[in-house]
């Protein structure tokens, strides 16, 4: 931002108006606790939790063979026999 004074130009530094804080929280049991701190501090607008974006069964499957979550059988009725248990 340039400002004119005495026929002189001189660069004035503004600071922005707003930022944001990502907070990551390990004891998710602390959690309402902290949002609620934060809220209270001084200069705080308003504390915004995002939503977790909900997986598609496709999603969830390919984290699953990610995690080793998968079994496999080598004929439908091995696989009917293990459900039956």
């Amino acid at each position: 931002m340039l400002n004119i004074k005495n026929k002189e130009m001189t660069n004035i530094a503004t600071l922005p108006q707003e930022g944001q804080i990502l907070v990551n929280v390990e004891d998710m049991s602390l959690f309402n606790n902290i949002k609620r701190s934060i809220s209270m501090i001084k200069g705080v607008g308003k504390v915004v939790v995002p939503r977790r974006k909900k997986l598609s069964g496709y999603e969830r499957s390919l984290r699953d063979l990610d995690a080793g979550r998968v079994s496999e059988y080598d004929s439908l009725d091995e696989l009917i026999n293990e459900i039956e248990g």
